[in-house]
């Protein structure tokens, strides 16, 4: 594809975005937030599929923290049945400085849904709740990018807590300047073109 910087690596904090030419249903256009990253494997977040639950459904203590929708969004095909929470910071606040929190990469955060939410409200910008999540074992990732499955980008704090009605995927890569912000404009599946 050429477009993926040579020095660009998976690391927490890193956005995995699926290639126009991605088929499988679970990740096609999607954004994937990437929580873990060791030799043993990946563990990461699809920001960008909302479900019609509220959070309040199944989390009623985090339901009235989150950011619109306040809805629960589908972290990925495994596990769906455990929830993660994300969390981004305030300026200022840092996550090994809160009880609850766990540092991702700067002012985002893996949270911890014990902890009270009236704790952490005051020092977050928003907070994201995820019901499953993409997991990969160790070396799979690693052939999914050599196969051009995925482009790795650095994520912004907000694409955390994008709303559905952006299109997290196109703007993403339409950020990176060309070449690969041409890539927002593929229409995936050529033959329907």
């Amino acid at each position: 594809m050429g477009g993926v910087p040579a020095d660009a690596e998976v690391e927490p904090g890193t956005l995995l975005v699926a290639a126009p030419t991605m088929f499988d249903p679970n990740f096609r256009r999607t954004v994937v937030f990437v929580i873990d990253h060791r030799d043993e494997g990946t563990l990461g977040v699809v920001l960008n599929r909302p479900s019609q639950v509220p959070v309040d459904d199944v989390l009623p203590n985090w339901g009235p923290h989150v950011v619109e929708p306040s809805s629960v969004f589908v972290g990925g095909p495994v596990e769906k049945k455990t929830a993660l929470c994300l969390a981004a910071l305030r300026t200022g606040e840092s996550a090994s400085a809160v009880p609850g929190l766990i540092a991702v990469r700067g002012p985002v955060a893996l949270v911890d849904l014990d902890t009270d939410p009236d704790l952490l409200v005051s020092k977050v910008r928003g907070l994201r709740v995820f019901a499953g999540y993409a997991g990969w074992d160790s070396g799979q990732l690693d052939g999914e990018i050599a196969r051009d499955d995925w482009l790795i980008v650095p994520a912004l704090p907000s694409d955390v807590l994008a709303t559905p009605e952006r299109d997290l995927w196109g703007q993403v890569l339409r950020r990176q300047g060309v070449p690969m912000a041409l890539l927002a404009t593929h229409p995936g599946d050529v033959q329907r073109n």
